[in-house]
């Protein structure tokens, strides 16, 4: 019986190579915001490129050195496409504000408008840094920014006020609401409350609920002859409308205009000779003016 030959026996398919898997190991990107460390008992400082905004206090502005000369080149800086030098420009119009306030106000609608501007910027430091301007211009400009000549720019300042004070930045909002804080305690509260009280019925329950805070602390600052200027029965109505708000921010800022107007209201000389205790007359005051239910609401905030 023939052999065969071995060579034919066995058909032998050469094996593939097998594929071997790559391994990619993911590079580290370094963002302009991230810090780099050469050694752990070294403070971290800013990678090449990053920008770090100098985010400066009021107490440490001090005045200029040639006023005359930066004014004429102020406005210019400010409408800058460069938000970096804006921001700058900004800290410049603050030390005005607060050094040479003089020198800034025939340009004061325009600087205003110009913040309102940078408060809508998405960048963070900028719109914190026109916030920080806002509150030194309040400080400076308490009685002027209600004239007729500044008073649009006002109301849109004002929005953009309630509405970074509202939103989910916290140190936008945190900073937002130190300007209002401030903004109470420096413009007169009569025409001021005038301002705040559309805004306490804005559409936007969250500016609604800012406005009745700064709506409070107004009426707080408020003497009983000043009240009855505005009127005392306007203001228990917006209070009675407020404490129905939704958001618990805005019932507890009504409460504290209730409580306000009361304790200005007992204080009235006409009470004094009135045979009915300041209770009973507020009693009547709120019945008078208010449905049932809104006035068991008020006159329940002041006996508890």
């Amino acid at each position: 019986m023939a052999l065969r030959s071995l060579d034919n026996a066995l058909s032998i398919t050469p094996e593939r190579p097998k594929k071997i898997a790559k391994i990619s190991f993911p590079t580290s990107k370094v963002k302009p915001s991230d810090f780099s460390v050469n050694d752990e008992n070294m403070a971290p400082v800013p990678v090449s490129g990053d920008v770090v905004i100098d985010y400066v206090s009021s107490e440490d502005l001090t005045p200029l050195d040639d006023p005359e000369i930066q004014i004429q080149i102020l406005m210019g800086d400010l409408e800058s496409k460069d938000w970096i030098k804006v921001c700058e420009s900004l800290n410049v119009a603050r030390r005005f504000a607060l050094h040479h306030s003089i020198l800034l106000l025939p340009t004061l609608e325009k600087v205003m408008i110009i913040l309102v501007k940078a408060m809508k910027n998405p960048r963070s430091a900028l719109c914190k840094t026109s916030i920080m301007t806002a509150s030194d211009i309040f400080k400076s400009y308490g009685h002027d920014l209600l004239e007729s000549s500044t008073s649009e720019a006002f109301d849109q300042l004002l929005l953009q006020l309630l509405l970074k004070s509202s939103q989910d930045k916290r140190f936008v909002c945190e900073e937002a609401d130190k300007a209002l804080f401030v903004m109470v305690a420096s413009i007169p509260p009569l025409p001021l409350l005038k301002k705040l009280r559309a805004f306490v019925s804005h559409s936007n329950p969250r500016v609604r609920a800012k406005a009745a805070v700064s709506f409070a602390q107004c009426v707080s600052e408020m003497g009983l002859e000043v009240m009855k200027e505005f009127g005392q029965v306007s203001l228990i109505q917006i209070a009675a409308e407020i404490l129905n708000d939704r958001l618990p921010e805005a019932r507890e800022a009504a409460r504290k205009t209730v409580t306000s107007v009361y304790k200005a209201f007992e204080g009235d000389d006409e009470l004094k000779n009135s045979e009915l205790t300041a209770i009973e007359s507020w009693q009547n005051f709120c019945t008078s003016n208010l449905s049932a239910i809104q006035a068991q609401s008020l006159i329940k905030i002041v006996t508890t």
